[in-house]
Formats: structure tokens, sequence, C-alpha cells
């Protein structure tokens, strides 16, 4: 079973447990930004395993695959919520948004792995897979905001049909332009690049993502974190950081090993077992059911035809189950939004009954489609022998090269895991061979 089950169970049980329920004394704003910082690890590592060409090669998979299924479950879960719930048009369509949405905190970190040990690359799963995760949370926030929109009637609905694409492209800009700005910040021939470059990514993302949360952007931040990341590593790779062997990888390991019980515990630890309604647990797992029963039909016929054998897909439809991040983040703001306006106690249950379907979704869902993820994608991907994130084109060889020699004009710089060395000097080899052929002659002395 995947390690993140045991840190969701931990989670409710320090919620749930009387004894040991220190859970509820965790200031929400505290949770709120450890879950934020999380998502924002997960983010980064995504955009630096992005591989440009086959994401460029599957460009139309991902917006298939981005908006149908989250479009299609949304809808299903909005009208078998009316039907089978009672709830209100609105209400019925922020539940499908809700519940909708794909978990990047689980899909992410499980598709790296597989990443590494070599499956699914040169056929462009991974990169298919997280491109379009980051994207189907974006619709599926955009949806849930025009839906309390129509159900509180507290904003301009032109303006928040019209905001959802709008944070994006901002989002794509700043996250282009502060991943040009890190191609020549820090310098390549710097000592210390690796842990600068590591600050400079991480600094900028967390500050964009909670500022774009001040600003009430919230879809720009993590559409910029991972666009930032991508660009940067893109240069990267031309300078000798390919693919697995880029040391940032190793450095957002460490600190994904920091954040990932922090924040599953969190999540985890939103589930209030005293909420739950046996009724409304097993009309929400009918809903449930139906709506993942449509998304699996749905995610199945958007990657058809796009060159994938039958097993790819059949992972891809596993890799697009598990629900986590999203639901835990805006779960509760319905009801929130219903106690904050005094809307009454209708309104009030019907978004406790949101919370109740949301939490209902993570632990059916981020379990099972993570145990799926681990378990089915050796068995169902094909192995590459070398990673392609790691081959440079010669074109791509020769510019590098041909960069560094007119930068450092025939000089050679130490680096701490990698050498840049322009035209040699004769003199300077004579030189070291001379003290090298000395040493060893005074070392044989010493021996005899």
């Amino acid at each position: 079973m995947p390690a993140l089950l045991g840190m969701l169970v931990m989670g409710a049980v320090l919620r749930n447990c009387p004894p040991i329920d220190i859970a509820n004394n965790i200031e929400e704003k505290w949770s709120s930004s450890l879950r934020t910082i999380g998502l924002v690890i997960i983010l980064v590592r995504a955009g630096l395993g992005l591989d440009p060409g086959a994401l460029k090669k599957l460009s139309l998979v991902v917006v298939r695959l981005a908006f149908t299924p989250c479009l299609v479950e949304a809808t299903t879960i909005a009208v078998a919520s009316n039907l089978i719930v009672g709830f209100e048009w609105p209400w019925a369509f922020m539940q499908g948004f809700v519940i909708a949405a794909v978990s990047p905190a689980v899909v992410v970190p499980e598709m790296l792995k597989l990443v590494v040990r070599g499956y699914g690359i040169q056929q462009g799963v991974p990169t298919l897979v997280i491109a379009a995760s980051s994207i189907d949370d974006v619709l599926a926030l955009t949806g849930f905001s025009l839906s309390l929109v129509l159900a509180f009637a507290t904003g301009n609905i032109a303006d928040t049909v019209t905001k959802g694409p709008r944070e994006v492209i901002s989002g794509v800009i700043v996250g282009i332009l502060y991943g040009l700005l890190m191609w020549y910040i820090p310098n390549k021939r710097n000592n210390h690049r690796t842990i600068l470059r590591f600050f400079m990514l991480m600094g900028g993302a967390i500050l964009f993502v909670f500022g774009t949360e001040d600003a009430s952007l919230q879809s720009a931040g993590p559409i910029g974190c991972l666009t930032a990341a991508f660009v940067a590593a893109y240069k990267w790779r031309k300078q000798g950081w390919k693919g697995t062997t880029n040391p940032m990888n190793d450095a957002m390991g460490v600190a994904w090993n920091i954040f990932e019980p922090l924040m599953f515990g969190l999540i985890g630890a939103v589930v209030e077992v005293k909420n739950l309604d046996a009724k409304t647990v097993g009309l929400g797992c009918a809903v449930i059911g139906i709506g993942l029963l449509l998304r699996i039909v749905t995610t199945f016929c958007v990657i058809s035809f796009a060159g994938f054998t039958f097993k790819e897909k059949l992972f891809i439809v596993f890799s697009w189950l598990p629900k986590g991040t999203v639901q835990a983040a805006i779960g509760s703001v319905a009801y929130d939004t219903a106690v904050r306006l005094n809307k009454g106690e209708s309104a009030k249950a019907e978004g406790l009954e949101i919370i109740t379907l949301a939490v209902l979704c993570i632990l059916l869902t981020a379990p099972v489609g993570a145990w799926l993820m681990a378990v089915t994608g050796p068995r169902l991907l094909q192995r590459a022998d070398t990673n392609p994130l790691d081959d440079v084109s010669e074109e791509e060889d020769s510019e590098a090269e041909a960069e560094d020699d007119e930068e450092t004009g025939g000089a050679t710089f130490p680096m701490n895991d990698r050498t840049v060395t322009g035209e040699t000097n004769p003199g300077f080899l004579q030189e070291s061979e001379a003290a090298t052929n000395t040493k060893t002659e005074n070392t044989v002395d010493s021996r005899l």
C-alpha cells in the first residue's frame, strides 16, 4: 500500500481520537500554508520533469485529457447530486467541480518515481499526465468559482467566467519571465549554483503562490510555478544538467521527503467523523461512483488514437483517478461562505454535505489511485534503456559548446559537478605533466 495512506489515516486519527486529538489545536492558517508549500514543491518537481519534446508532440492530447474528463465528471456529479441528494443546481455544480479535480499531490510524486525508473518516458506518458493535471485543477477551480457566484450572487458573473483564462495567461507569462531570469542568474560557472538555483526557484515559487492567493488570483500561482521550473530546466539541460542527472531533482526530493508527511497528514486531519451522516455517506458514495465511472470511460476515449497502446491507456485511466489537493483546499469554502453571509440553515446543511463528499472522495480515491499507479506502472508501461531527458541533441551540444567558447575565451572553470573547458594551453599541460612525473618519481623513491 502507498505511504500516503498511512499519512492520511494518521492525520484522521490525530483529529478524531479524543485522547490524542492534537490536530484539533492546529491553526487553520498554518495548516493551509503548509499544504500550499507542499503543493509548490510538487509543481516545481513536475516542471523540472517535463519533457519538452514529448510535450510538443502531445499538446492536443494534453488539452483533451485536461478538459474533457473534468467537465464530464463535474456535469455527471451535478446531475446525480440534483436527482439523488436533492441539491439545487448551483450547489450541485459546486459539488461536481469540487469532486472532479484530480490531485497533483498524489499523481505527480507517483509519476516521478516511475520516471526515475525509466517507465513510460519514451511514449511521453509522464509528461502528458503531469501537464494535464495542473490544467485540470485550474478548470475545476474556475468552474467552482462560477458556481459559487451563482449560488450566493456575490460577484459579477461575466468577470468570473473570464477570470480563469486571465489567471492562466498571467501565470504562464510570469512563469516564463522568471524561468528566463534563472537562465542567467546564478551564473552557470558559479561553484554553488545548485543551492542558489534551488533557493531562487523555490523562493520565487512560494512567493508567487502566496502572492496570487492574497490577490485572489489562485489559479495563476500553480501554473506560474510549473512554467518557471519548465523554462529554467530547458536551459539547464543545454548546460549539462540532463533529466534525472539534474542535481536539482535531488534537492527537491529532500524537500518533498520533509513536506510529504506534513501535507497528507494535514489533509487527513480535515476528516471529522462526527460530521459524517450514514445516509449522506451512502448517497455520496453512489454519486462519487457514478462520476468516476463516466470519468474512466471518457478518459479512455480522449486518449484513443493518440498512439498509445492499450496498456498505456489503462495506466493513464488509473492515474486520472486520485483526488485530494483541491478537495481539501476548497471543500469547506461553500460552507464558510454560507456562514459568513448568514444564508440560513439550508445553505449550511448543503455546505456540510459538500465537505462530507469531498472527504469521502479523498479517502476512496487517493490511496486506491496511488496504489494502482505504483503497482500497475511497471507492468503496463514500457521501460526505456536510457532516459530521453538525459540525451541532448547534437545541435544543442554544439550550441552549448560554442556559447561556452565565446564566453570563456579558452579558459577553464572548475565547477562542483561539471567542468566547462575551452581551448587548452599547451604550456600548462607540459607543466602539469612535468609536475605529475616528479610526484611519481618521489613516490617511488619513498617506497624504495
